[in-house]
């Protein structure tokens, strides 16, 4: 009535059928979470690890383009202020040319001007003295004249050619 008990040797009150009922029901249960639960269980344990090595993969990938556009972009401006500078040494070195050329230039130009002015002034000069002369000799001739006409004395001729000498001055 109590129910069938088995005693192997002498342990009193052990229960085997239940044991082995226990031992049985909790094999088939490691079968049935092995068969529904511990592979999809694994399937997604194996699908996150994926999932986060690829993130991983991604991550590595986005730091080495980042680095290499940073060292792009390092180049970029470094020629960009390479260039910069050489403009700016190129701008100098037109301005100098050309300031040179407009000193030259001005150089040239008045060099001209003094050679012309110099030759105008060679010209007037000449032109004074032919006038200079021209009046002298005339001069000389109405003095001639004039003594030959007085049949002056010598005291008479001084006064003469001083006067014509003083006359001279005062028509320039």
């Amino acid at each position: 009535m109590l129910g069938t008990q088995l005693t192997i040797g002498s342990t009193p009150g052990v229960m085997w059928g239940d044991m082995i009922f226990l031992i049985v029901s909790f094999v088939i249960l490691l079968v049935l979470i092995r068969i529904f639960a511990w592979k999809p269980l694994m399937d997604m344990m194996k699908k996150r690890e994926d999932h986060i090595a690829t993130e991983i993969n991604n991550a590595e990938t986005s730091r080495v383009e980042s680095a290499a556009l940073l060292e792009e972009q390092r180049k970029v401006l470094k020629d960009a202020r390479i260039e910069a500078h050489e403009l700016i040494e190129s701008a100098k070195g037109q301005g100098a040319q050309e300031r040179e050329k407009i000193v030259a230039a001005a150089k040239v130009e008045a060099t001209r001007l003094y050679n012309e002015a110099k030759a105008d002034i060679n010209s007037e000069k000449e032109k004074a003295v032919t006038e200079v002369r021209e009046q002298v000799a005339s001069l000389s001739v109405l003095i001639a004249a004039k003594v030959i006409e007085k049949n002056l004395n010598e005291a008479d001729q001084s006064d003469l050619i001083a006067g014509y000498i003083d006359g001279l001055g005062d028509n320039k």
